[in-house]
């Protein structure tokens, strides 16, 4: 696997009829669906929901996300706001192996770390 210079990944499989490239955006994107389907995130930091995606797009749900892939083996950081009233150490844990088992199976890449920076919690809405 190489890095070119527009941060795209070369995977090589065995059986290859050609190469297969990764852009890292669509790493961030993977990690970031993952993490936001987890019960007890609230988004990923900068307010982006899995329901405000559409009206957005795709492409600002990895704002929160960054992606640092060497020799084939991913580290990746998450910035997430929590829903209140939830275990920080039970949702953090079902992130980290969440991401770790989107990207590995979607990309084959091979990942090492998933770090979260908690950036905020938020509180339901009282009406």
């Amino acid at each position: 696997m190489a890095k070119d210079e527009r941060n795209t990944y070369t995977i090589q499989n065995d059986a290859s009829l050609g190469e297969v490239k990764i852009a890292d955006e669509v790493v961030a994107i993977i990690a970031a669906l993952a993490a936001t389907e987890v019960e007890g995130v609230s988004s990923m930091a900068g307010n982006i929901t899995n329901e405000v995606i559409g009206k957005l797009g795709i492409r600002n749900l990895s704002k929160g996300v960054k992606v640092d892939v060497l020799e084939g083996v991913v580290t990746v950081s998450l910035a997430l706001n929590l829903k209140y009233n939830y275990s920080i150490m039970d949702v953090t844990a079902k992130v980290q192996e969440k991401v770790k088992n989107a990207v590995e199976n979607m990309t084959g890449l091979e990942v090492a770390d998933v770090n979260i920076r908690v950036a905020g919690v938020e509180m339901e809405n009282q009406d």
